[in-house]
């Protein structure tokens, strides 16, 4: 499928989807499908750098979380459109991304990853003893009743993250068939080897970072006008860090599609949970049914399809 082939299918298939909620009349499967589009985005841009490249970040939760703190500074500030502010909390991730990616990325495997954990803590620490935008109390966000377009705000915010997942899986597959995408691909599947070969490892590792963050950070600042209040306990929240990297592990790394079909599945599960027993249970599912797919399907649900169609083809 060429770009502007999957662009257009891409903007209909959206188009579809936003149609298809309003015809439900249904408060809630905005609410349930804002939250599945923004772990679309999450786990995106999470495998642009663990299953692009190959390393596993746990720092998920400090760039989202910096997207939704910028947008409360602003709220203080100056009142801006969202989009605006989707814009804004994406350059603050991708440039912290950016530092990040220059102080670690000499660190490779278990030590990357313990380092960006660690750069979480710190961010939510500062967050934390930062008394302008709420610190430890957190911050009231106050919703305006009406929407610059349709009805209802939660609608609007529903299809700004549906234009933004569009986007994200857009740049993710835009990527994974270029010259990037190919160095990336190099450095995953033999650092040195790239090395040796002329590629320029950390150069590509540090675009990785910057765009990984920035689209993490995209996909936060929407957050306090949706929840309405954020405390960095919610902000920095562990689960958007594990969500983020079971959801492309489950549907698979080495495509642009498995983190689609990890966050859709394994987003609507945690939903139904949600509703149906406690959202308490949701990182046990998580974990359930990562353990699962390690055992069962390590390529993921992609992997899995790819393995029982080539025998039928053949």
């Amino acid at each position: 499928m060429r770009t502007a082939t999957f662009w257009i299918v891409a903007l209909l298939v959206g188009a579809v989807v936003f149609g298809l909620s309003l015809l439900v009349k249904n408060q809630y499967y905005f609410f349930a499908g804002y939250v599945v589009l923004q772990y679309v985005v999450l786990a995106t841009a999470w495998n642009i750098l663990g299953g692009y490249t190959g390393y596993v970040n746990f720092g998920t939760g400090a760039f989202f979380a910096l997207g939704a703190y910028s947008t409360v500074v602003f709220y203080k500030l100056l009142p801006l459109p969202v989009p605006v502010l989707i814009l804004i909390g994406g350059v603050v991730s991708g440039v912290i991304g950016l530092g990040m990616g220059y102080l670690t990325l000499r660190l490779r495997g278990a030590f990357f990853s313990i380092a960006t954990l660690a750069m979480a803590v710190v961010l939510q620490t500062l967050i934390t003893n930062w008394e302008y935008v709420g610190g430890s109390r957190g911050a009231y966000i106050i919703r305006p009743q009406k929407a610059p377009i349709l009805g209802d705000y939660i609608e609007y915010l529903f299809l700004v993250m549906l234009v933004l997942a569009v986007v994200a899986v857009g740049i993710a597959r835009t990527i994974e068939r270029s010259r990037l995408g190919y160095g990336f691909a190099a450095i995953r599947d033999d650092e040195l080897a790239a090395e040796a070969a002329g590629v320029p490892t950390l150069r590509l590792k540090l675009v990785a970072t910057t765009l990984s963050g920035a689209l993490m950070g995209m996909a936060g600042a929407p957050l306090p006008y949706y929840v309405t209040y954020l405390d960095p306990g919610s902000g920095f929240n562990f689960a958007y860090a594990v969500n983020s990297i079971a959801m492309p592990l489950i549907g698979g790394m080495t495509s642009w599609i498995g983190p689609i079909i990890g966050a859709v599945f394994l987003g609507t599960i945690q939903q139904l949970v949600t509703v149906t027993i406690s959202s308490a249970l949701n990182l046990l599912v998580v974990g359930v049914l990562l353990v699962a797919f390690v055992i069962i399907a390590p390529n993921g649900i992609l992997g899995l399809a790819q393995s029982w169609l080539g025998p039928r083809r053949r």
